[in-house]
């Protein structure tokens, strides 16, 4: 059974359920079939490190083991800092209340999006007072993981329309640079370089 995801705003909660925007529903895709001369259509082969085996599709795994070449369980594994310090798990944002922050333009424009959710109501739950809060153009964010994990993205609630939908994204970290930080190259240190002298073993 589906369960909602349940956002908070000034004392109110609004369970409500998000459906991915595809963007292959938006745009269409293009399949290219590959057939031979005798209009049997081809599929995808693996070709086996020996040179001669073809493996068919599922034929191969990706398996996790240690340096002796031990196999591991997925569930056996877990995240550890560069220093060699747990990370601590954060759960599923469907599992709790989430208490939406106001963001700016700025916040939500610096974001890497990942995906797009149309958010609608979750079986007769009303969420008109979420609309009314989203009318004038507000904007809000908060943590936002579907499975739990070692970290939450950024989940923006948008849509001053009859539609609202939630952003999801990593905040982009950008570097701006000025016109008079660019590095200019000292005319002492320019030196004629011939194609001879290129090493492409470095490139």
């Amino acid at each position: 059974m589906a369960r909602p995801l349940i956002l908070s705003l000034d004392g109110e909660e609004f369970p409500v359920s998000i459906v991915k925007i595809d963007r292959d529903k938006l745009y269409g895709r293009v399949e290219i079939e590959a057939h031979d001369e005798k209009g049997l259509e081809a599929s995808l082969r693996i070709l086996a490190a020996d040179g001669k085996t073809l493996i068919d599709k599922g034929g191969t795994a990706l398996a996790s083991v240690t340096d002796k070449g031990d196999s591991v369980e997925r569930s056996e594994l877990i995240p550890i800092t560069p220093d060699g310090e747990p990370i601590a798990q954060v759960p599923s944002s469907f599992g709790q209340k989430n208490q939406l922050t106001l963001a700016s333009v700025e916040d939500y424009f610096t974001q890497i999006v990942k995906s797009v959710y149309i958010v609608g109501t979750f079986e007769t739950n009303d969420i008109s007072a979420l609309h009314d809060h989203l009318s004038d153009g507000r904007i809000y964010w908060f943590p936002f993981s579907w499975r739990g994990g070692i970290e939450y993205d950024n989940a923006y609630i948008i849509g001053s329309g009859p539609d609202i939908f939630m952003v999801v994204g990593k905040q982009a970290d950008f570097q701006y640079v000025k016109l008079n930080q660019a590095a200019v190259l000292d005319a002492g240190e320019e030196e004629d370089i011939s194609a001879d002298d290129l090493d492409f073993d470095l490139m």
